[in-house]
Order: C-alpha cells, then sequence, then structure tokens
C-alpha cells in the first residue's frame, strides 16, 4: 500500500493565496524527500519546490519569498504554502515523494494525482 493525495488547489484572485496538502497513505514506512511539481497546459513539468526527510527545503526562483514547503512527518503530510499568487502559477500541481510501503519497503518514487491551481481575475 501506499499512495499520495493532493488537496486544497481552486480558484484564486492574483495576489490570493492557498495551501496545498499531500497525504501519504496505506502502510508506510517512512517517506524520504517530498516535493512539489506543476505542469501548465503544453508546457513541462517543472520542480517548484522540494523539502529532505530533515527539513532542508529548496525552491525555484519563480517561487521564492512567495510559496512555503513544508511536512509533517507525524502526519505524513507535505504542505504548500502558496502567497502572492500570480496568473504564471496557474498549473496543476502535483505531490512527489520517495515512499516507503508495504509495496515497496525498499522505497520508490510517487506521484498524486494533481489538484488544479488557477489564478485569474
Amino acid at each position: 500500500q501506499g499512495q499520495l493525495v493532493e488537496s486544497g488547489g481552486g480558484l484564486v484572485q492574483p495576489g490570493g493565496s492557498l495551501r496545498l496538502s499531500c497525504a501519504a497513505s496505506g502502510t508506510i514506512f517512512g517517506i524520504d524527500a517530498m516535493g512539489w511539481y506543476r505542469q501548465a497546459p503544453g508546457n513541462q513539468r517543472e520542480l517548484v519546490a522540494r523539502i529532505t526527510s530533515a527539513g532542508t527545503t529548496t525552491n525555484a526562483d519563480s517561487v521564492k519569498g512567495r510559496f512555503t514547503i513544508s511536512r509533517d512527518n507525524a502526519k505524513n503530510t507535505l504542505y504548500l504554502q502558496m502567497n502572492s499568487l500570480k496568473p504564471e502559477d496557474t498549473a496543476v500541481y502535483y505531490c512527489n515523494a520517495f515512499l516507503r510501503s508495504s509495496d515497496y519497503p525498499l522505497g520508490r518514487n510517487y506521484w498524486g494525482q494533481g489538484t488544479q491551481v488557477t489564478v485569474s481575475s
């Protein structure tokens, strides 16, 4: 067992905020690095932010100062706080994690189903 489920997407005006969540479910043994990616129509999927199991974060230049990635290891949950949203942030946001579960005890890379974020006036 093991899967990632995103939530929190929606429609927001420019300058607004959203908080995305990604919950890992199943028989979880551990989670290493986690990250948020996004993909706009016609574009390649790109890294937004990444966080290690120790809490070290990396952010794309385009979101620095606006987005904050965090995780709650006790809840096996990843978050992305998005502030000062811009129209160019519009995309499907995907959760990614190297997840250790009963399916793959040694771990494998998992993707969530994606959640739509639309920034428009």
